[in-house]
């Protein structure tokens, strides 16, 4: 057996990203090799959570709404404030909102004072299924981002940060 395959994976040597996907050519450019870095990122990650949270009959963008009804705690939220909120948007709020309703994850109502805004909170079902979550989930995230040290981490969010500001 190779060395390399006794490593553990923080130690394996990554590979680059012609590599992973069996390009020949180089990329047009930096620019286009770290977009095409983050959307294999992205898939990836999205991947591994969705293992996680696929089996408990929903998905990710649904998971993201139920994080953000209990972190809006007793008072609620706007399904509008919701949309603004979510990690992927999504056109489909009301119908994330339906299916985790009826899944009896979360409760609506329309605001008394204004009937146009419907208010949403997490129900006690979907608080236990986030408790259920967290530390799957909480641990799946460190692993992937173990070969990071926390500067390098620190690094990468400031630049994640520099290149969101430029496209908001």
């Amino acid at each position: 057996m190779s060395s390399i395959l006794q490593m553990p994976a923080a130690q394996k040597k990554p590979k680059s990203l012609r590599e992973e996907i069996r390009q020949t050519k180089p990329f047009d450019s930096p620019a286009q090799e770290a977009i095409l870095g983050l959307y294999r990122t992205v898939d990836l990650l999205r991947r591994r959570f969705s293992n996680l949270v696929d089996p408990r009959g929903i998905s990710l963008q649904q998971y993201n709404v139920l994080r953000i009804l209990r972190g809006a705690g007793k008072t609620g939220t706007p399904t509008l404030d919701i949309a603004d909120r979510m990690i992927e948007q999504t056109p489909g709020i009301t119908r994330l909102l339906d299916k985790l309703e009826a899944k009896q994850l979360v409760r609506r109502e329309r605001c008394s004072e204004d009937r146009r805004q419907v208010l949403c909170w997490i129900t006690n079902a979907g608080l236990r299924l986030l408790a259920d979550l967290d530390q799957p989930l909480s641990a799946s995230g460190a692993a992937a981002m173990e070969p990071l040290t926390n500067p390098e981490l620190r690094a990468l969010i400031s630049q994640l940060e520099t290149v969101r500001s430029c496209l908001t």
